[in-house]
């Protein structure tokens, strides 16, 4: 599917095919891509936890304020960040690049991260929104349709998935086959609001 088609189409879709069950390549080469997406640094601070035990998916359907999709989708994705992968064997995000560009980046990654921990979590959202947007756009090429969702209980989720200490709930996403359409795009703000030339005006 042309990219541009994929951004139009990508919905919030809500209905799923609980019958259907994803292929074990779509998933592994949809995951895959996803960790193509961009990081700062390229710390690569998102960790993806793909919740398939049912009782699990239950216990977040709960915690989700019971919305069907977390258990009828095909995949339940919890995307979180490791907020000290900045500093976790940062040598290793750059084995691949000369030792001098090597040694210099992870200087610079250490000394931006150090102390800030406002900056560690604001890395963690934005890291797991660029992955989010990578995995619903993948998934709408391969045939699929998906969901972002931030409405659940970020405490009962992180106990369900037992999420370690320091690490950031960004989102969930499911990706599945609809049963049903999306309802009609509710209305966008007219470019010219949003889209600015420079600076905002005085």
């Amino acid at each position: 599917m042309d990219t541009f088609e994929a951004i139009r189409s990508r919905r919030a879709v809500k209905h799923y095919d609980p019958k259907y069950q994803m292929p074990a390549a779509d998933e592994r080469k949809l995951m895959e891509h996803a960790l193509l997406a961009p990081t700062s640094y390229n710390i690569q601070n998102w960790r993806f936890v793909l919740v398939k035990d049912p009782e699990q998916r239950s216990l977040i359907r709960k915690a989700a304020w019971d919305q069907a999709q977390i258990t009828e989708a095909s995949l339940l994705i919890v995307l979180t960040a490791d907020m000290g992968s900045w500093n976790d064997r940062t040598e290793r995000y750059w084995t691949n690049a000369p030792a001098e560009i090597s040694e210099m980046l992870v200087g610079m990654t250490k000394s931006f991260y150090d102390g800030k921990p406002t900056l560690q979590r604001d890395e963690a959202m934005r890291s797991s929104g660029i992955a989010a947007q990578t995995i619903m756009l993948g998934a709408k090429a391969m045939g699929y349709d998906s969901c972002p969702m931030i409405g659940f209980d970020p405490q009962g989720v992180a106990d369900a998935i037992n999420l370690p200490e320091n690490h950031a709930i960004g989102m969930i996403v499911v990706v599945g086959k609809k049963l049903k359409d999306a309802q009609p795009r509710g209305g966008q703000v007219p470019y010219e609001e949003v889209v600015l030339t420079d600076r905002f005006a005085k």
